[in-house]
């Protein structure tokens, strides 16, 4: 039996990646384009060797929250089950961390960012 994928995620990154997608979830996620308001984009080096064999990255993207409403991340919603979701947190490396925001659609999703 198969979960239904009810989860939402916004992704602004590697998990837009194909690769990435299949091994992380064994099936290619079709999305939404939104965008997250109030957040900027820096550069963050990633060491985990998986992380960048995967992505082949070692520079990933991760969404500041700047405060500045003219500020906006633009993504893709992704829908997902649980242990979907489960996966992407093993994925994620610190310092991104799991929130839930409201895109500019006015859908609330999680997101990984950087947070403090």
């Amino acid at each position: 039996m198969t979960r239904s994928a009810t989860i939402a995620l916004f992704s602004y990154g590697t998990l837009q990646l194909p690769a990435v997608q299949l091994e992380k979830y064994g099936r290619l996620l079709d999305g939404e384009e939104d965008a997250l308001p109030s957040y900027r984009i820096e550069p963050l080096v990633v060491d985990d060797p998986d992380v960048i064999r995967l992505s082949g990255k070692a520079q990933h993207p991760i969404a500041r929250f700047s405060g500045d409403p003219s500020d906006q991340v633009a993504g893709v919603v992704y829908m997902l089950t649980g242990d979907e979701l489960a996966a992407t947190d093993d994925y994620e490396v610190a310092p991104y961390e799991r929130v839930e925001v409201t895109l500019q659609s006015g859908r609330r999703a999680f997101a990984y960012v950087l947070t403090g």
